[in-house]
This record gives structure tokens, C-alpha cells and sequence, in this order.
């Protein structure tokens, strides 16, 4: 499959970049290479392979859930960047909209 520089217009939109021509006759090489590859791996029988979410054996590797005694504020602000009245202060993230 070979990419159209409008293809690459139109995907370079959809990531918010403004490319140059260079950049999107590069990138336009890059990901028609890139599309070739899946097309090879399509042509792979895989029928004899069971469906895996998975090619690592699952395994639990959080440790047991016991109670414990929480930290003191000291130590939970100790590392704070900023904090006021014994808690976290941080940059409004929501404007007056």
C-alpha cells in the first residue's frame, strides 16, 4: 500500500503536526514501509496458534493486602512541592469557563 502525501496531510492533522514537504514525503516513505511490513505479516498462517492475550505466563506480583498504620502527615507532605494546612496545594486545573 502506498501512502498519498494527502494521506499523510490528513494523518498529520489528526496528530496536530504541521509539516513541511520534506517532512511529509519522508514520513510518507517511512509509513508506506511501515504498512509493507503488516502486509508480509497478514500473509503468515497462524491458524495452528491459539488466541493469547498474552505471550508471558500471568502472574500476581502485588504484594498481600495487610493493614498497616498510615503515614504521618509529616511524612506524607515531606516531599510536596508545595503544601498549606497540612495538605497538598496545587495549580487550579479548571479555569472560570
Amino acid at each position: 500500500m502506498e501512502l498519498t502525501h494527502e494521506q499523510i496531510r490528513q494523518i498529520a492533522e489528526l496528530a496536530k503536526l504541521d509539516l513541511s514537504a520534506e517532512e511529509s514525503a519522508l514520513y510518507a516513505g517511512q509509513l508506506t514501509n511501515i504498512l509493507r511490513y503488516f502486509e508480509r505479516l497478514q500473509e503468515l498462517d497462524t491458524s495452528h496458534i491459539p488466541p493469547t492475550a498474552s505471550v508471558l505466563p500471568l502472574k500476581n506480583v502485588l504484594r498481600p493486602d495487610v493493614a498497616q498504620p498510615p503515614l504521618p502527615p509529616a511524612v506524607a507532605l515531606a516531599n510536596a512541592a508545595d503544601t498549606d494546612a497540612g495538605q497538598f496545594r496545587v495549580s487550579a486545573v479548571l479555569g472560570d469557563e
